[in-house]
């Protein structure tokens, strides 16, 4: 793959390159929090990097009726533009999906390390980059040590308690002490395990326990009620594509990015089927949108290598041919949670010979961030996940906010780019299979 695919095609293969106003649909990863934080950290950081960049941006309430977002108005370059923000919220899926019991949890983890084992997945993914790898061994470990620490005092207390009672009660049976003794013993690890779990805002082992499992729950296949989801997101975008807007532009982020991939691809089918006013593959009709997917710090290794994931790498390879989308893929290597410059339709192994998609670029975190602020975020590794959303105070080629509320389309802004020379683009995974 190389950059001549980045020719900005829209959905009609004749984009204009200029943006005077916007659909952008944000979808998030793993991520309980109601959208409402999604807000706030534009706002935040949008007006930091319009300082430092010297452009305007100012957020209002959103004037559509639908789902949760906001209204965006900047003038850069000399040009006005207006979008409209919508994050596709699936949170409340999330939530159902986390075990509200410790036995529950720990059942996950040992079925989740399981399938990564058995299925021979988790080889596979330690041949990419180790940092999502060790991100996915860490919440095993730590789970593992804090329930041996807790068996471990529950044990030791157990154990006086009934050293204690054959010393206040002489000859009491072990019938009585035992029974006593363990009791209080489980009590105080399960009274230690919540704790761990009451502190889990810091470590987010618990969160990330609960993120692998949902995403290994079918060994890679859409639980019914997420697929369900993916098709109401696909509707909220095809009716964005009927709007007087010059972009409609669906960013993922981390886990948010496969489910971008899965809503676009069934989008596309739709419309290549006629679903959208009798279109057919590869046309539309004049003056539609421009279509653009733009896909941040992604994890889609961690669920294509599964063997059940035939939906998602059959999305994948659908999307990596067409004419009528672009797609840049946007990681760094100075974040640890994503597959930096993986490939995600290369590495799962379903690239064909008219690959196009996606474009895949460095944020480049040790060029984009001042050494000061490096410093400040190197270790904090759950934050720089997020930092592809975030104000970079040395700015490249990638600024959030330029791309979701500047006057060029995505395909314009990156047209002629090469991807990153450092990117895996060959083939890893083990499953390949597009089709049960």
């Amino acid at each position: 793959m190389d950059g001549s695919g980045m020719d900005g095609s829209g959905m009609d293969g004749l984009d204009t390159d200029r943006v005077g106003r916007r659909r952008v649909f944000y979808i998030p990863g793993y991520d309980p929090i109601p959208p409402r934080r999604y807000r706030e950290l534009y706002r935040r950081e949008g007006a930091a990097q319009a300082a430092i960049s010297g452009y305007d941006l100012a957020l209002g309430a959103r004037r559509a009726e639908g789902g949760y977002g906001w209204d965006v108005t900047s003038v850069q370059e000399g040009a006005r533009v207006e979008t409209a923000f919508e994050v596709l919220v699936w949170s409340d899926l999330v939530r159902e999906s986390m075990s509200d019991s410790i036995p529950g949890t720990y059942l996950q983890l040992l079925r989740t390390a399981w399938i990564y084992v058995a299925t021979g997945t988790l080889g596979r993914l330690m041949r990419l980059r180790k940092g999502p790898v060790i991100a996915a061994l860490y919440p095993v470990a730590v789970l593992l040590l804090q329930g041996l620490v807790a068996l471990a005092l529950g044990a030791a207390l157990a154990r006086a308690l009934v050293a204690a009672t054959g010393w206040i009660l002489p000859g009491a049976p072990a019938l009585v002490a035992w029974p006593a003794g363990i009791g209080a013993g489980l009590a105080l690890a399960t009274a230690i395990l919540r704790w761990f779990r009451a502190q889990d805002g810091r470590i987010f082992a618990w969160y990330l326990m609960h993120d692998y499992a949902h995403a290994a729950s079918l060994r890679g296949a859409w639980p019914p009620e997420l697929g369900e989801r993916l098709t109401a997101f696909g509707e909220r975008i095809a009716a964005a594509l009927a709007d007087d807007v010059d972009e409609v532009l669906v960013v993922g982020h981390s886990s948010g990015a496969h489910l971008a991939v899965a809503v676009l691809a069934g989008l596309i089918r739709g419309a290549r089927d006629g679903a959208r006013d009798g279109a057919r593959d590869g046309e539309s009709g004049a003056g539609r949108p421009a279509l653009s997917l733009l896909t941040l710090g992604q994890v889609v290794p961690m669920v294509s290598f599964l063997p059940d994931a035939h939906a998602l790498r059959r999305d994948l390879a659908f999307l990596s041919g067409r004419d009528d989308l672009t797609w840049v893929d946007v990681t760094a290597p100075g974040d640890g949670c994503a597959f930096a410059l993986c490939d995600p339709v290369a590495v799962s192994g379903v690239a064909g010979p008219g690959q196009r998609w996606p474009l895949v670029l460095s944020a480049a975190f040790t060029q984009t961030l001042s050494a000061a602020r490096w410093k400040e975020l190197r270790w904090r590794f759950f934050r720089l996940h997020f930092q592809y959303l975030c104000a970079f105070d040395r700015p490249g080629d990638y600024d959030y906010f330029r791309i979701t509320a500047g006057p060029l389309t995505l395909g314009a802004r990156f047209r002629g780019r090469a991807p990153s020379r450092s990117r895996i683009a060959h083939a890893v995974s083990g499953h390949t299979a597009t089709a049960p």
